[in-house]
Order: structure tokens, then sequence, then C-alpha cells
């Protein structure tokens, strides 16, 4: 009972620490979802060249996208006109970062690691990107900028307010990220409560065998930007040096084994190539350059969890509130909307009636956040035919309803975007 106790506290201690710049970030991400939607941003990435892969990244840095759900925004981007280089270095630099990790990173981690992590993610984005413009021969040409991408687009651009950034915000984005995080803090409390302090230090306490190990054990992983860092967290506090903690806090988010296989599959070996290649060097190359710098300049890397027990009364209570403030809005965010999706459904199917000839319901898997389920629902309304289609993330369903349908047709706008579709029998 006693060792629950301790890992219960280790996580109460950790989520609270993170749960100010968490929390800050979700707002931040808001306010950049009602500022920046994917339909604007995508009309802006056309064309071939340095520049298109330079706004690309810049675009992805702060934004919010895990690496399966920045897979459906690249192929989208793709198909209005985005270039080979653009889509790579958007596909290589968002997922690492997003401004709630970026917040997070800086508050539990200090300023360095705060600064050196998303600006690794640009220079990585730029690197791959460029590679990627460079061995595009023209063989598969990018569709004209400002193409059509179906009646779905409008869908894309929120409503202008409050309202709508505290939903991205506080439900939205807290959701697609919970389970990752949820995990993370729980190993980074057990780790911490249960295992010696720097017992890895000869195995990955810094070193080119140190990356390697750290980069050999992200890429499969799926873990998200934010989710990624009481993760790094605990490798510090078995021994790992920040250079190798950086290394898992980008080759972690960057990709991890089915992103690696839908990369090959839409955008190409080539491309696939490059991509995991421009992952494994930046990652050592960062975690090398970051150590080196450390050595040299005296940086600092904070390790929080290992601070908190210093500290007592009002330290010790305002942890304790901000993570039940955490915890209330991951909570909220995970079931809040259950009992309001099945009143929805239900007025639906009185409203609806026989309205159209055909409702189909398809089984789709690979959607791991809402990113995803918004993208698939898009592709399937702009199928001819299609009046209405929606999307569930949780059971993996979708429901689209209009007359004359072709299921194949469907299921290709699926396939696509990288994710697989059957017919639920």
């Amino acid at each position: 009972m006693s060792i629950l106790l301790n890992i219960l506290n280790e996580v109460r201690i950790v989520s609270g620490q993170m749960a100010p710049y968490l929390l800050f970030g979700f707002l931040a991400a808001g306010v950049l979802y009602v500022l920046v939607p994917p339909a604007w941003m995508r009309r802006h990435l056309g064309g071939r060249g340095m520049l298109p892969v330079v706004k690309s990244v810049l675009m992805g840095v702060p934004l919010p996208l895990c690496s399966c759900g920045v897979i459906a925004v690249t192929a989208s981007m793709r198909k209005q006109g985005a270039g080979r280089g653009a889509a790579t270095g958007f596909l290589l630099a968002t997922p690492q970062t997003g401004v709630d990790s970026i917040a997070a990173t800086w508050g539990m981690m200090g300023p360095a690691l705060g600064i050196f992590r998303p600006v690794m993610a640009l220079l990585t984005g730029i690197i791959g990107g460029t590679l990627a413009a460079f061995f595009d021969k023209g063989g598969e040409a990018a569709p004209t900028a400002g193409a059509s991408c179906g009646d779905g687009c409008d869908d894309e651009r929120p409503e202008r307010g409050i309202r709508e950034v505290l939903r991205y915000g506080l439900v939205t984005l807290p959701r697609d990220i919970a389970k990752p995080l949820i995990v993370g803090v729980i190993i980074a409390g057990a780790i911490a409560a249960l295992a010696p302090r720097d017992m890895l230090a000869p195995y990955i306490g810094g070193g080119i065998v140190a990356m390697l190990i750290m980069t050999v054990v992200g890429i499969p992983l799926y873990v998200c930007a934010t989710a990624s860092i009481p993760v790094a967290l605990s490798f510090m506090h078995l021994g790992a040096s920040p250079g190798a903690a950086l290394v898992f806090l980008i080759a972690g988010p960057a990709t991890n084994a089915a992103t690696i296989a839908t990369v090959w599959k839409v955008m190409g070996k080539t491309t696939a190539a490059i991509y995991l290649g421009t992952v494994f060097v930046g990652a050592v190359f960062s975690g090398l350059l970051f150590d080196g710098f450390s050595g040299r300049f005296g940086f600092t890397v904070s390790h929080q969890m290992a601070h908190d027990h210093a500290h007592g009364g009002e330290n010790a209570l305002m942890n304790i509130f901000w993570a039940v403030v955490l915890a209330v809005v991951v909570l909220h965010s995970m079931y809040g909307r259950h009992l309001y999706a099945l009143r929805k459904k239900e007025d639906n199917t009185v409203a609806q009636g026989n309205k159209f000839s055909m409702r189909i319901e398809l089984t789709i898997t690979g959607m791991t956040c809402s990113h995803c389920a918004t993208a698939v629902a898009r592709a399937l309304r702009g199928v001819a035919g299609v009046e209405e289609a929606e999307v569930a993330l949780e059971n993996g369903k979708a429901t689209v309803a209009g007359n004359d349908i072709n299921v194949e047709a469907l299921e290709a706008a699926v396939t696509e975007l990288g994710y697989e579709a059957a017919l639920c029998r």
C-alpha cells in the first residue's frame, strides 16, 4: 500500500507541475485553431521550391498535431497543391512540437530545452522538406493550388470566438492526447517512486551510443509531443543526459511504426526514406549538439520531479490544485460529451426519417485523434451522392447518408488519406 501511495504521490507531483503550462498551451492552441484553420493553411502552401517548405514548417511547429493526425492534413495539403517538399517539411516539423508541448517543455525542463526543441523541429523540417523537393523529379505532379477540396472545406473553418477557442483548447485537444498523457504521467510517477536515481547512467548517460539507443526506442513508439515530456523526465531520472532526453522528445513524437507505413503508401518510398532518415539523423545530431552546448555554455535542464519534495506548504497546495484542475479538464474531455452524443443521435434519427435513400456504415481503422476523424468526414462528404457524413473516433465508425452512393468510392476516398475503410456487414 505504501508503494502505491508513493506512486500516486509522484503522479500528482508530475501532473501538478505540468498543469499550468499545459493548460496555457491548450488555450493558446485553441486560439491558433480559430485563427489558422487547415483549409486556409493548405491554400498558402502551393508551389515548389524553398519558400513553400519554410512556410509549411513555420506553420507546422506551433500546431498541436500528433504523428498520425498530421498524415491526414498532409495528404489534404498535397491534394490542394502543396509540393512534396512542403508536405514533407510539415510532416516532419509538426508532430515534434505544438504550442502546448512547447509551453510544458519550457516549464518542466527549463528555457534552454524549451527553445532548443522547437528550433530543431524547424531545422529538421526545412532540411527534410528541401531533400524531398530536390529528389522530386516531377514524376508525381501535385494538383493545382486552390483546387476544390469538396463541399467539406467550409466545415473546417471554425466559428471565430471564445467559445470555439475554449471548446478546442479544453475539450478537443485534451481528448486527443488524454490517453498517452495519462500513460506518460503514470510511467513517470512509477519510475520516480520505484527506480533508483541514475540507475541507467552508464548506458544512457550521454554520447553517441545513448543517442542511438534513445532514437531506436523512440521511433516505433506512438507518443504525442506533450505526453513525451514526463517520459523524457523519467529517462533523466534514470540517468539519461539532457541531450539523450531531447532525442526521445524528437524521435518519439515525430513518427511511429504505423505512420512510417502510411507515409510509404501515401507519399512514396523515396519520401518515406527521407522522412525516416531525417528523423533518425536529426534526433541523434540534436542530442549530441545540446549536450555539447550544455557542457560549453552551462545550460541547465530542470528535473522537476527531483525538486518537488524540497518544498512544502503553499507550493504543495498549489501543486494539488493544478493537478485537480488538469484532471477535471482531461476527464471532462474524455467523458463529458457521451451523454450529449447519445441525445444528438436520438434527435437525428427522429428528424431524418427516410430523408435519404441510402445510409451506409463503415469501419475506419488507423484514426487516432479528432484531426483524423475530421479529415475522414471531409473526404467522405466529397464523394458523389453523399449528403451527410459523421465519423465517431471512439468506435471507429463512419455513417454516410445520401443517394446513389458508390461504396467503393467511399473506401477509396478514405484509403487516399492513409486509413482503411470497410463496409459494416
